[in-house]
């Protein structure tokens, strides 16, 4: 069996982050799969603000079929410490972002490129969000029967 480890934000999980992990899993017959994900601290340090606490990126990463195991609050950088302790052989990553954090690896012999899904990503998602926020917001005021208090008091002021 391989112990295989791909780590990320996972923030918002989406379809291209269960991809990729299918991905880590299907890149050996016998693969045993463990995720790692970064506490909101250290991601907040090295990429920014969230927009799922640390708690619930767990319990999404949780909840994909191709996880064996997750790494709570894992580091933002492997080391052989952590790959020692952890019993893993390889780590996969696409290749694209975080230019030089898994050189080393690579050096290694220890590294396995996943490709990235095209068309998503929560920087996408969040986009989306945004540049539909007024259609948006008034679903979730429908949805929540706010639009219709708002409509009755708009109403009122309108007849005084």
């Amino acid at each position: 069996m391989k112990r295989v480890y791909a780590d990320g934000i996972y923030d918002l999980f989406h379809y291209g982050h269960a991809r990729s992990l299918e991905q880590a899993k299907k890149l050996f017959p016998d693969t045993y799969l463990i995720v790692g994900c970064c506490n909101d601290e250290l991601t907040r340090k090295m990429k920014g603000p969230t927009v799922l606490n640390e708690t619930e990126r767990y319990e999404s990463i949780r909840h994909c079929k191709w996880v064996d195991e997750v790494i709570e609050g894992a580091p933002w950088i492997i080391d052989d410490t952590f790959m020692k302790k952890h019993r893993i052989d390889y780590v996969a990553h696409d290749d694209v972002s975080y230019i030089g954090i898994y050189d080393e690896l690579k050096n290694q012999g220890k590294f396995l490129t996943l490709q990235r899904t095209k068309g998503i990503s929560t920087t996408e998602i969040i986009t989306r969000i945004l540049k539909n926020y007024n259609v948006l917001l008034i679903k979730v005021f429908k949805q929540t029967k706010i639009f219709e208090k708002l409509r009755e008091i708009f109403i009122k002021i309108i007849k005084k």
